[in-house]
């Protein structure tokens, strides 16, 4: 498979060291507005080409597939494009900036038969992966109720940078630069993780959003600080479980961790992961009576990365999908419009 990367920002390191350790993975180009980065990037991962616009990687045409680590606004355009032009696609979360826009990306991708998938990147813990094995297989019994939080702390710590003076993170609480706040940008990971987990999609929610002051007129230079900082929603899954899950970056003290339980009538997990690991715990059977919850050992599993290539080769699109996204993606406008009118709404009404 012949990869070009869209966009060579921070995450593109990411893409490029990932898909260069897979073995028949060739990474052709890259493409970025910024000349100075995109040469920088193609000295650093050994990649032969770099254009100024997909319009002239398009041009050239000598890859087989994108990986699109673009800003989330520019996901639309460009992923349609390279549809347009037959390369599949593995393009970052969220999928698109609205619901429309996803399923227009995903009913295109499916038209024109390419593989589409979204890099969910905590679909690479093994823990999560044995977590739903365990769900599905009955072990817990119905599922009753979902508890899942991802808490960072980069408000509040320089630990990642100084968000005040940094665009990689200023942009991400500016709406007029793409963002829709922590709703949009680590939402999505948090509700795939609690959904994958507990094997059912979400049937209904309700959300409250909070943007907190955080500079003198919630501005910094040409950044207008008003995408949300702070989320917590209800949902009700189509399994009949009541859930709760939110998120923040004001978790003074938590770098990056996403956590997961799910309960059952018969039996319980947990999962843990953070920026140094990740850990199941279950509470199963007998052990249930005494609320004794054992740590469990998982083999590693095979990255999205691996799972997009694998794909590209059988000709079919793998989870997690657009299709998967693009259902998120409707949970996430949902949440938004009830944070406005202050009521549930049904996902599928």
């Amino acid at each position: 498979m012949r990869l070009l990367i869209l966009g060579t920002g921070g995450m593109a390191h990411q893409h490029a060291k990932h898909f260069a350790a897979i073995p028949g993975v060739t990474l052709v180009g890259g493409v970025d507005v910024d000349p100075a980065r995109v040469e920088a990037f193609g000295k650093v991962h050994n990649i032969p080409r770099g254009f100024a616009s997909l319009e002239a990687a398009l041009a050239w045409g000598e890859f087989d597939a994108i990986a699109n680590v673009t800003p989330d606004s520019v996901h639309y355009a460009t992923s349609m494009a390279a549809i347009a032009a037959g390369k599949h696609v593995f393009c970052e979360k969220p999928l698109a900036t609205d619901h429309g826009k996803a399923v227009e990306m995903t009913e295109a991708a499916e038209k024109a038969g390419i593989v589409a998938m979204v890099n969910l990147t905590y679909r690479n813990v093994a823990q999560l992966q044995r977590a739903r094995a365990i769900v599905q297989s009955g072990a817990i019994g119905k599922v009753k109720h979902v508890e899942a939080s991802y808490l960072q702390s980069w408000l509040v710590s320089k630990a990642w940078g100084d968000w005040r003076t940094e665009s990689q993170w200023l942009w991400r609480l500016s709406k007029k630069h793409g963002s829709n706040g922590v709703l949009g940008d680590i939402g999505v990971h948090i509700l795939d993780f609690a959904v994958y987990g507990a094997g059912s999609d979400i049937d209904r929610v309700f959300c409250r959003l909070q943007t907190f002051e955080k500079a003198e007129n919630n501005k910094i230079g040409e950044y207008e600080l008003d995408a949300n900082d702070s989320f917590a929603m209800s949902i009700q899954l189509e399994n009949g479980a009541l859930g709760v899950v939110h998120a923040t970056r004001w978790a003074t003290g938590h770098m990056n961790e996403l956590r997961l339980r799910v309960y059952g009538e018969l039996g319980s997990v947990e999962v843990q992961h953070r920026h140094d690991g990740s850990r199941l715990l279950t509470c199963l059977g007998p052990d249930a009576e005494t609320g004794t919850w054992t740590e469990m050992e998982c083999d590693p599993v095979p990255t999205n990365y691996e799972r997009f290539y694998a794909a590209v080769q059988d000709g079919k699109t793998a989870e997690p999908s657009f299709r998967h996204a693009t259902n998120l993606q409707k949970v996430l406008d949902l949440a938004t419009v009830t944070d406005t009118d202050r009521r549930e709404h049904a996902v599928n009404a």
